[in-house]
C-alpha cells in the first residue's frame, strides 16, 4: 500500500483574501521523482493545468522547469495577488501508484476550516474540482458537517457558486472546471463549450479554461 502524503505545507501570504482548495499531487511529489518540467511548488505538475492558465490571463512567462526561480514566480504571483493554497487532502492510502481521485483510501483531511479562523481576511474558497467523489468541494462538504456547516447554493451555473457562514462572515465557494486533462471530456460535453466551439472552430478546452478562471483570479 502506498503512502501517499502532501509534500507541502499549506502556504498563506500575508492578507490572503483566497484560497486555492484541490486534494493531491501526483505521486511523483511525494517520492521527490520529478520530471524535468514539473515545478517543486503547488500545482507544479507538468500534466497539470493550472499554471498554465494563470499563465494565459495574467501573461506571467512562467518556467516550467524544477528549479527554485519557477518555484519563486508562482509564490510571488500568488502572494502579489492576495491568494494562498491550501489542498484538503493531508494524506491517503493507494493500491495503485497513481494520481487518480477515485483511487484514495483511509484518507486524512486538513482541517480548513480551522485555517480560516486563523486566516479572518479570506472570504472566497476556490477548488480545482466539483463536488465529484472525492474531489475537492466533496471532502469540503464532508469536512463542514463536523462543524454543523452547510453550503448555500448562490448559482448553479458552471462553475457553481456557494457560501457559509463562519464567524459571523460569509465566504464565498467556486467550484472550476478541474485543471487536468481528465476533464476535458466533461468540458466538450458542456452546451456552453459547444455553442463557442461553433462560433469559433478554433476554441479549444484550454480557452475555455481562460474564460472560465479570469473572473476568480
Amino acid at each position: 500500500m502506498f503512502q501517499h502524503i502532501h509534500p507541502y505545507q499549506p502556504f498563506f501570504p500575508e492578507g490572503a483574501t483566497r484560497l486555492i482548495i484541490g486534494t493531491l499531487p501526483p505521486p511523483r511529489f511525494t517520492t521527490g521523482d520529478l520530471n524535468d518540467r514539473d515545478v517543486d511548488f503547488c500545482y507544479g505538475s507538468s500534466n497539470g493545468l493550472l499554471w498554465p492558465v494563470l499563465d494565459r490571463i495574467f501573461e506571467l512567462h512562467l518556467k516550467y522547469e524544477t528549479t527554485a526561480y519557477a518555484a519563486d514566480q508562482r509564490k510571488n504571483f500568488l502572494t502579489n495577488k492576495g491568494i494562498g493554497v491550501c489542498d484538503i487532502v493531508d494524506r491517503c492510502e493507494r493500491d495503485k501508484i497513481d494520481a487518480s481521485d477515485l483511487g484514495m483510501q483511509n484518507i486524512k483531511l486538513r482541517d480548513i476550516i480551522s485555517y480560516l479562523k486563523q486566516y479572518p481576511k479570506i472570504d472566497t474558497l476556490i477548488f480545482t474540482g466539483g463536488n465529484s467523489k472525492n474531489g475537492p468541494e466533496y471532502f469540503f462538504r464532508k469536512h463542514i458537517k463536523d462543524y454543523g456547516i452547510t453550503l448555500e447554493p448562490v448559482s448553479n451555473d458552471v462553475p457553481r457558486i456557494h457560501q457559509f457562514n463562519i464567524e459571523d462572515r460569509t465566504v464565498q465557494t467556486i467550484s472550476l472546471t478541474a485543471p487536468s486533462g481528465a476533464a476535458n471530456r466533461a468540458i466538450g460535453s458542456m452546451q456552453q463549450y459547444k455553442d463557442l466551439k461553433k462560433k469559433d472552430p478554433k476554441f479549444n478546452t484550454m480557452d475555455f479554461r481562460v474564460l472560465q478562471y479570469r473572473p476568480y483570479f
